[in-house]
């Protein structure tokens, strides 16, 4: 019989990806429109800071909890029914004409688009005959995430000048209809449900994944690899996602520092994440082979010397857009994707889902508290120190990668065939 490529699981990447979109667009949607909201429900700065705040901490919560909602609904019916809540938390925003509305919606829809990540990812490893597939298939949602920013960063430039709150409203819009679409997908894709009926993923292999899991057994039994595999992804991804979740007020901060347009500012930010889809792309080809490893060794180096040439290049406008080029590159090479590749790899079936969902919590957990010294940060006086601060914050964060790397060798757990 012949081998199944890439190439037929494509349907689990879709599915997934278009999770991926959302759970991006909606954090990229909220804050480039939070101010058109602020001005039409007559929003104080507190009840603003509330919104991004809630937020932050109801995705962190559907992280968290997505081991336990995959156990109890089972892994399929989980994932193919989530975001039924998604449309109706996008719908709440959409339509909403006060801050309780508004609230509502945005915690619903943060808290499905929180859970759904880890799940999704946890249905692609499955699903995928062997690691090399599953690498490059979870990788590859990496690039819908890019996906998912650029469209609600577009539409919510291209809307930004119509009255009253349609540019919000168009911007939910636009994910209420990818949302219908997601939900369509993983429930009348014949190929799909061939593909998790392949997998055994059917009402007696669901009935294992509902069976009580410790993962603190897991973690501290007498197998020391996987709390090993746990330190490093966590130290690995903490200190990349505190990069990821800040950057974006420094990079604006940066441009409007060396005296550029506010409409520079925003071309130059929709280049730079169209840069990122493209390098998304090429990582996910090399994902399950051992050109990962390079292109990860490569992304720090790239990262930590971005920050330092950030560090050190004052007002200058030519400079500070090479520079964070690189960092944009640096960053998706070594960054989200492989944290991805890396947690679906490490860990049996069973824990993926609640593992990778704690790591994801606990990330944003600390970014929150972390958002709280970040005007400091920025302040002129300081922005030199805090691109160092980064740097080295980076080098410490890959050096536990590296790590990472080498135990995936030294237990036989990553998809490194040669390519």
């Amino acid at each position: 019989m012949k081998e199944k490529t890439v190439s037929y699981y494509r349907p689990l990447l879709y599915s997934a990806g278009f999770g991926s979109i959302l759970g991006s667009g909606i954090i990229v949607g909220i804050a480039s429109t939070i101010t058109v909201w602020q001005k039409v429900l007559n929003l104080s700065a507190g009840q603003v800071g509330l919104i991004s705040s809630l937020l932050t901490f109801s995705i962190a919560a559907g992280s968290l909890l997505a081991g336990n909602i995959s156990k109890k609904f089972g892994l399929i019916r989980a994932f193919n029914f989530l975001n039924i809540f998604f449309i109706i938390g996008t719908l709440l925003v959409l339509f909403a004409n006060n801050f309780v509305m508004l609230v509502c919606g945005t915690v619903i829809a943060g808290f499905i688009s929180g859970a759904d990540l880890p799940i999704s990812l946890t249905v692609i490893s499955h699903d995928a005959p062997n690691k090399k597939i599953s690498a490059e298939l979870v990788s590859g949602t990496q690039v819908y995430w890019t996906v998912g920013m650029l469209v609600a960063t577009i539409v919510a430039f291209l809307t930004s000048t119509l009255p009253g709150a349609m540019s919000a409203q168009i911007v939910m819009g636009v994910l209420l209809i990818i949302a219908c679409l997601t939900l369509f997908m993983r429930n009348n894709n014949a190929k799909l449900k061939k593909i998790h009926t392949e997998a055994q993923y059917i009402e007696k292999s669901e009935e294992t994944v509902k069976e009580k899991v410790s993962v603190f057994k897991l973690l501290f039994g007498k197998d020391k690899k996987y709390l090993m595999f746990f330190i490093c992804i966590l130290v690995f991804y903490c200190g990349w996602n505190l990069l990821a979740n800040t950057f974006g007020q420094f990079q604006t901060y940066m441009l409007v520092k060396a005296n550029a347009s506010q409409s520079f500012a925003t071309g130059s930010g929709l280049i730079l994440t169209m840069v990122c889809l493209v390098i998304a792309m090429i990582f996910s080809k090399i994902a399950g082979g051992h050109r990962r490893n390079v292109a990860f060794f490569w992304g720090i180096v790239i990262m930590v010397a971005a920050l330092l040439g950030l560090a050190m290049s004052g007002s200058n406008l030519i400079k500070i857009v090479v520079w964070l080029a690189f960092q944009n590159i640096g960053s998706t090479f070594a960054g989200e994707a492989i944290y991805k590749v890396w947690t679906q790899e490490s860990f049996p079936d069973n824990y993926r889902s609640g593992i990778q969902g704690f790591i994801n919590g606990f990330s944003r957990l600390c970014c929150a508290a972390f958002a709280l010294i970040t005007p400091v940060l920025v302040l002129p006086e300081n922005i030199r120190s805090t691109m160092i601060g980064f740097a080295v914050l980076i080098a410490v964060a890959g050096g536990f990668g590296y790590i990472q790397i080498r135990l995936q060798k030294k237990y036989g757990l990553s998809g490194q065939e040669k390519e």
